[in-house]
């Protein structure tokens, strides 16, 4: 049987999302001399679709399903990403000094929401033929080495660096390589690797991130702007201490997470009503994307955007159920990494919207103006809920 409440979930945060793509679009309209329902039309017509697709999708035989559409989705959103920067201008536009989506009239894509759920798909499908059948055939006196663990993840990691290289490079977007490592590392534990693994593959991302970042003016930058806002937040919070942190020197303020945390302020616990937000007037300029959490506390309040985020972990929750009690060990990886990328994108996203971490960039999962990351999850949640068919009652 269909997994119904993991279905209801996500077809009300595309709901919600669609109301706020609506109520936090009212100056970016402006701005951009669009037309007043433009955002919302758009974002209407990404829900519904993705619904009618993960519907559809669910009612299907996941074991005549599953392998070739995650294939397809894997290999397609692949190739489109390698094509991407020999895109001519009129189909891939640069913004932002990076080229992220293709154009076509009316309709715009970004492979990389694609490629996160056909990556986790060929993750799943691979560890399930190579790495778990060999943990689980060791037993715990004979456990891997370090070394020999090395050895069998080490076709993983070649292809993650060249993952790397095309996402982080040619598009400029780091957010996304950290959700997706982190996402490998966690599939990793799950397909029965160790905790030095673990501590091992952290350690080797934390250099991979340090050495992206020092190479990239912007992203120097970005980090500059992140620790202005920390060594601000220590000198209120621990006077005695601000003359020891050390000082940094902007050319302009990160003025985005410091309204973003206005905008959280002055929501309160109960906010100011939907569509009576004031910091989305030009305040914060990404609020229907990036920022939206930050808008959405500003009208709806605390004690709103809390009971969004419970329906968002419940999402999570539902389909790490489905992996505990499904047999079949691809399914059961799959809808575990497809959990990791939910979680982790609005993890990440939280926490760099209040300024606890550099900003990133990641939309929110469902909630965030965007077709292509709806669409490509109602396609991920889709596979999941014709998976829960076959799960243990």
């Amino acid at each position: 049987m269909i997994d119904r409440p993991l279905f209801l979930a996500a077809v009300t945060l595309i709901v919600i999302g669609i109301v706020f793509s609506y109520s936090l679009s009212a100056y970016t309209v402006l701005l951009y001399n669009a037309a007043p329902y433009h955002f919302l039309l758009r974002q209407f017509a990404a829900g519904m679709v993705g619904i009618v697709l993960m519907w559809l999708i669910a009612r299907q035989n996941p074991d005549r399903i599953v392998i070739w559409l995650g294939f397809i989705l894997l290999v397609t959103s692949a190739l489109l990403m390698i094509a991407i920067p020999f895109l001519p201008e009129q189909i891939a536009k640069e913004i932002g000094g990076a080229k992220r989506w293709i154009r076509l009239g009316p309709v715009s894509l970004a492979p990389v929401e694609f490629f996160k759920v056909g990556f986790v798909f060929f993750l799943a499908w691979s560890f399930s033929r190579r790495v778990l059948p060999k943990h689980a055939a060791r037993s715990k006196d004979t456990r891997y080495t370090l070394k020999e663990e090395l050895l069998l993840l080490l076709p993983y990691i070649i292809v993650f660096a060249a993952i790397m290289f095309i996402i982080a490079i040619f598009q400029n977007d780091l957010g996304q390589v950290v959700v997706l490592a982190a996402t490998l590392l966690f599939m990793m534990i799950f397909a029965g690797s160790s905790i030095r693994i673990f501590g091992f593959s952290i350690l080797l991302g934390i250099l991979a991130i340090a050495a992206f970042v020092v190479t990239s003016p912007h992203r120097i930058e970005r980090f500059k702007g992140w620790w202005f806002m920390l060594q601000n937040s220590i000198a209120k919070l621990f006077p005695q201490w601000a003359h020891a942190v050390p000082k940094v020197n902007l050319v302009e303020e990160p003025y985005q997470v410091s309204n973003s945390l206005h905008a959280i302020h002055h929501g309160g616990l109960f906010g100011v009503g939907l569509g009576n937000g004031v910091l989305k007037l030009g305040f914060l300029s990404e609020v229907h994307t990036d920022f939206v959490l930050a808008g959405m506390t500003e009208e709806i309040g605390v004690v709103g955007v809390t009971a969004v985020v419970m329906l968002l972990m419940f999402v999570i929750y539902r389909l790490l159920k489905i992996a505990g009690r499904v047999g079949n060990t691809i399914y059961y990886l799959y809808c575990s990494g497809l959990a990791m990328i939910i979680g982790f994108a609005f993890l990440i996203n939280a926490l760099g919207i209040s300024g606890v971490i550099p900003l990133k960039g990641i939309a929110v999962p469902f909630l965030s103006y965007g077709g292509s990351q709806i669409v490509a999850l109602s396609i991920g949640i889709g596979l999941a809920l014709s998976m829960s068919k076959k799960a243990r009652l």
